[in-house]
């Protein structure tokens, strides 16, 4: 497995942990989902971050 699906479930995990159980919980695993796939992809390389923050080379 890569970086991108380590960090994806590393963050799902960490989502589950942080609030079991609700709607309310289920934005937090999203969220925490999408944040650890973002790492993710960012420690893979596969991210160009210079996109998010306006920089062009």
């Amino acid at each position: 497995m890569n970086s991108t699906t380590w960090g994806l479930i590393t963050g799902l995990v960490v989502g589950l942990a942080a609030a079991f159980g609700g709607f309310g919980a289920f934005l937090v695993v999203l969220l925490f989902g999408l944040l650890g796939l973002l790492a993710g992809r960012a420690l893979d390389g596969k991210l160009d971050l210079s996109q998010l923050v306006g920089r062009d080379r």
